[in-house]
């Protein structure tokens, strides 16, 4: 459990740090996808545990699509975290959930209760009232919540292309997807990034290293450690620290306002998806 909560938090810092790295999303990307790769193999070593080959090779077409779908995902939630809110642009990632349940019946074949949808509608009209739209306060901001939700769409992806994958360990999964992620940004890189434009310096590089070390290679690995131990009822709940910590630091630490409307839009986001995650456990359990 203390492996899990610390995980969460965390996750949940990881837009304070990438505020403050004055560099381009795409490039923090790929750091973050280079360092957490080294990471977790390094992790791998010391556990004196090797990849599985077969596995990587059976599930290789997943593991490119959401290893490509990480990559982005990662580009436009940092793109998010530099438009809006971090408290924002956090939320409305975490639309993914009911973005996966809206795509179930299409990709997966599932069939979706009234109840779920009614989870999606409620979580769409959150995000809405986050985005400002209904107080007519909707500008860059929105801009913002376009961009974390791409990003929600992309890690949607992810999702169900795990669904599709077999007999794939945590590691084994999160090393290939990281690995991909690094390698598919490099001629996206090469194409849009000028060299002598980027601003690096020492406080620049040591944020950089803390997103890919803390953020991903250790954060991965305390999670991986933590789930074989907890209930799927314990993991969805306690997941819910890692919004709550990004709202404490968006509004008392960067003193970033967020409205009435917008916590009203926090609880309809955070409930809709909560409800829709116990209800679909219960489900699977029945």
């Amino acid at each position: 459990m203390p492996q899990y909560l610390l995980a969460m938090i965390i996750f949940g810092t990881i837009g304070l740090f990438v505020r403050y790295i004055e560099l381009p999303s795409a490039l923090i990307a790929f750091c973050r996808g280079v360092t957490g790769t080294l990471f977790l193999l390094l992790v791998l070593w010391l556990l004196k545990k090797k990849l599985n080959r077969q596995a990587l090779s059976d599930n290789a077409k997943m593991l490119a699509f959401s290893g490509i779908a990480l990559g982005f995902n990662w580009i436009f939630l940092f793109e998010a975290y530099r438009l809006t809110s971090i408290a924002s642009a956090t939320l409305t990632y975490y639309m993914a959930p009911v973005i996966v349940i809206a795509l179930s019946p299409f990709i997966l074949k599932e069939r979706v209760k009234a109840f779920q949808w009614l989870c999606v509608a409620i979580a769409l009209l959150g995000m809405s009232f986050i985005a400002g739209i209904w107080e007519g306060s909707a500008g860059t901001g929105l801009k913002g919540i376009v961009m974390a939700f791409i990003a929600a769409c992309f890690y949607a992806g992810i999702v169900i292309s795990n669904k599709f994958m077999k007999n794939l360990g945590p590691y084994d999964s999160s090393i290939a997807q990281l690995a991909i992620s690094a390698l598919v940004l490099i001629p996206y890189l090469c194409l849009t990034i000028t060299p002598s434009t980027l601003h690096v310096d020492t406080m620049t590089v040591l944020l950089t290293l803390t997103v890919g070390i803390v953020h991903t290679g250790l954060a991965y690995w305390l999670y991986f450690s933590a789930v074989p131990t907890l209930s799927a009822s314990r993991i969805a709940i306690f997941a819910y620290i890692d919004p709550a910590i990004a709202i404490v630091c968006s509004v008392f630490i960067l003193k970033e306002p967020i409205s009435g409307l917008g916590i009203v839009g926090a609880i309809f986001i955070l409930g809709a998806t909560f409800v829709s995650e116990i209800v679909g456990m219960r489900q699977k359990n029945r």
